[in-house]
């Protein structure tokens, strides 16, 4: 026969507990809630994996661009570089035919100063000549033969002009 005694409640209180969780349908929110947290475990492993893909082709792209910046800058500092160099060729250029023209002109100067200091003193020595013939013929010539050389002049100028 059955006894009832402690073991015995606990056994039908367990039933009545299993019972009542079946009615409640425990077990199958249980399993939906289960269910539902794998489901939502399954896309944010799905989301994970799209972002690592998305991360690693943007990982790619980063470096693709990487390259292509380090070949620009290549290029650009290769350029740069024979920019630089004609620049000096020209600045060679333009200091070169700077030097040339002023050495012309300052030739061209020295051969003005010489040409003027030539007229200069030839100048002079004929102011000297004049002054000296000027001197020495009124020394030597008397008023009789000044006259002479005066009535000379004036024929040789009437017969030139008439």
């Amino acid at each position: 026969m059955i006894t009832i005694d402690a073991t015995f409640i606990a056994f039908v209180a367990l039933v009545l507990f299993i019972g009542l969780m079946i009615y409640l349908k425990v077990p199958a929110q249980v399993g939906k809630a289960l269910d539902d947290q794998s489901a939502k475990i399954a896309a944010e492993l799905k989301e994970a994996e799209r972002l690592r893909d998305e991360a690693r082709a943007l990982l790619s792209s980063a470096e693709a661009q990487k390259i292509a910046a380090e070949r620009e800058a290549t290029t650009i500092i290769a350029h740069a570089k024979e920019q630089a160099q004609a620049l000096v060729a020209e600045a060679k250029s333009e200091h070169t035919d700077a030097m040339a023209r002023r050495r012309r002109q300052a030739e061209e100067r020295i051969a003005r100063a010489e040409e003027q200091a030539e007229a200069d003193v030839r100048a002079a020595a004929a102011e000297s000549a004049v002054a000296a013939a000027e001197r020495i013929l009124r020394e030597r010539l008397d008023a009789q033969a000044h006259a002479q050389i005066v009535q000379d002049g004036v024929r040789d100028l009437q017969r030139k002009l008439g």
